[in-house]
This record gives C-alpha cells, sequence and structure tokens, in this order.
C-alpha cells in the first residue's frame, strides 16, 4: 500500500514544486516505485520532469471531472520508479465545475485509490492556495509536508494551513498526519535565516524536520532543463539535501528495513 505525501502551502515561492519534484525523483533513485501527482494548474511539475505541455492529452483534469482512469493519465519519465500524472492550466477551472459534486473533497482520493497499491509513494504537489483542489489533496494524503522558506515572514500564514489541516482531520481525513515542516532556501551565511530556523523549532519542535534545504544554483537552474536535480547535478548541495529529506523520511516510518530485506529475499 503506497504513502501518499501531500506537499501544501498557500503561500507561492516557498519551494513547494522543487520539493515535491526533487523528493520524488530521490524515492525513486532510492528504488522506491513513485508517483508524483501534479495538482497545480501552474503545471510546474509536469515540465519540471521533462514533459512539453503542449503534448499532454489527459491530465488529472481528466481524473477528477471526466471520470477518466489514473492509470489511463499516468506518464513514464526519464528516471526509473519514477511516474507522474500531469496537470494542466484546465485545472484552474475544476474547481468551479466540481461545485456540486457529491463527495467533492473526495475526487482525488478515490482517482488515486485504485492506483494506490502499484507505488510505495505517491507525492502530490499542491497549488498555492487553499482552495478545493488543495482540500482534495489533504483528504486523499497519508501525511503532508509543509516547506516553508527561511526568510522574515516564514510564519505568515503557516497558522491558516495548520488550521485548514485540522479541519480536513476532524472532519474528512482522521489520519492525516503533518510529515514535517521542512526549511528551504537557506543560506548559513545570514544571520536572519538562522533566526528563522530557530524560531520555527521553538514554535514546532519535533514537527520540523532535521533536513535544511540549502539554496543552490544548481537546484534552482535544474527546472529550467526539464530535470530533477538528481539528474541534473548529482553531487550538487541540493540533490543531496533532498537525499537526506527522503532517508529521514524513511528512517520516521521503519522503511528503511523494507528495502533491505526486500534486497536480502532477492539475493
Amino acid at each position: 500500500m503506497g504513502r501518499i505525501i501531500g506537499v501544501a502551502n498557500q503561500k507561492g515561492g516557498v519551494g513547494k514544486t522543487t520539493t515535491a519534484i526533487n523528493l520524488a525523483a530521490s524515492f525513486a533513485v532510492l528504488e522506491f516505485k513513485t508517483l508524483l501527482v501534479d495538482a497545480d494548474p501552474q503545471a510546474n511539475s509536469t515540465t519540471g520532469i521533462g514533459f512539453d505541455l503542449h503534448n499532454i492529452t489527459h491530465s488529472l483534469y481528466d481524473c477528477m471531472v471526466n471520470g477518466a482512469k489514473a492509470k489511463d493519465v499516468i506518464l513514464r519519465s526519464e528516471i526509473p520508479n519514477l511516474d507522474l500524472i500531469p496537470s494542466h492550466i484546465d485545472l484552474v477551472g475544476a474547481e468551479i465545475e466540481m461545485i456540486n459534486y457529491p463527495s467533492r473533497e473526495m475526487m482525488l482520493k478515490n482517482v488515486l485509490q485504485e492506483i494506490k497499491n502499484d507505488y510505495d509513494f505517491i507525492i502530490v504537489d499542491c497549488s498555492p492556495s487553499l482552495g478545493l483542489i488543495t482540500v482534495n489533496a489533504l483528504t486523499a494524503a497519508d501525511s503532508v509536508i509543509v516547506p516553508v522558506q527561511c526568510e522574515f515572514f516564514a510564519l505568515e500564514g503557516l497558522g491558516k494551513l495548520l488550521n485548514t489541516i485540522k479541519i480536513v482531520q476532524s472532519r474528512l481525513n482522521t489520519s492525516l498526519v503533518i510529515e514535517g515542516i521542512l526549511m528551504t532556501m537557506y543560506d548559513g551565511r545570514l544571520r536572519l535565516c538562522n533566526q528563522v530556523v530557530s524560531e520555527v523549532r521553538r514554535h514546532f519542535d519535533e514537527m520540523v524536520f532535521s533536513t535544511i534545504i540549502h539554496r543552490n544554483a544548481r537546484l534552482a537552474e535544474a527546472p529550467s532543463a526539464g530535470k530533477p536535480v538528481i539528474l541534473y547535478d548529482a553531487h550538487s548541495k541540493g540533490s543531496m539535501n533532498y537525499l537526506n529529506l527522503a532517508k529521514e523520511i524513511l528512517q520516521k516510518n521503519d522503511m528503511t528495513k523494507i528495502k533491505q530485506e526486500e534486497r536480502i529475499f532477492e539475493i
């Protein structure tokens, strides 16, 4: 049974899509079968792993609005073990089209249910809003990662997101947990960055990942090449950061043993 992890923050520019792409690629490189679901109408996760939007004929929109099967929409990426359900600008209108649907908050959960057993991890890149698509992602997810940029307004809006998560937990998905708060765009030379990390850790303690994502030129360049950073420059700091994040999540969920046991069994 695959673990569904949403990557959500209603603030834009916090490294949400970067995290979704590179965490999914890191799991894949670590030999976990992974599906990346692009639930953002901007479709940056889709282009970020090398797909041309002009060639996308079916997307998440078709699954949620037109009843298409997820397995008919899935695309294989150039990374072994990494698949994609692409997004499309049409997803902007999905919230309005779904407004009168019965159980409209459960549409994505229903879409993913039939393929959940085919993957170890399903990573959902949410749109930068707290609208119906994001609520769908939180309803479908087992856990949620909250990227937070190391900047002055880091905590602004975080309370609103955590409140939305609580509402989803109480009404739609009682098993939803916060996988962790991820500090992104960290620059150790700046006193402000260190202050923000200290403040977030003081407020949220064990909810904050030990791994911190540093500002990194290769990480910023990788999307323009249509590649996760691990393909673009495997030795870069950004690549190492996301591999460490993947390993931290595996350890937290006692999944490192599973993969070791599989390898022993294969031998």
